[in-house]
């Protein structure tokens, strides 16, 4: 699945994961190189607060977070300001 999925992508095109479990996949290619990064848990509450979203990038480093990686796709994509507007499935 995932290199049909690879191949219809542009590079740095962002998509809903097509990985059970994820969010988002973002197509990362770098020196001719290609690489499908998935990043978010499903079902976990989110609270995308200007308040959490500070909270979120002080705990993960996110000023360090290397592209290609899980990581910088959460810090670039899932907790970008005004960014994802999702409801806590807790509530």
């Amino acid at each position: 699945m995932g290199k049909s999925v690879k191949a219809s992508m542009r590079c740095g095109q962002v998509k809903k994961s097509s990985r059970p479990g994820k969010k988002i996949m973002k197509l990362y290619c770098v020196n001719g190189k290609k690489k499908l990064v998935h990043a978010g848990a499903v079902g976990y509450g989110n609270n995308y607060s200007d308040k959490a979203r500070r909270a979120f990038k002080t705990r993960h480093n996110c000023k360090a977070a290397k592209p290609g990686t899980a990581k910088h796709l959460a810090c670039t994509e899932l907790w970008k300001r005004g960014g994802r507007k999702t409801a806590n499935p807790r509530n």
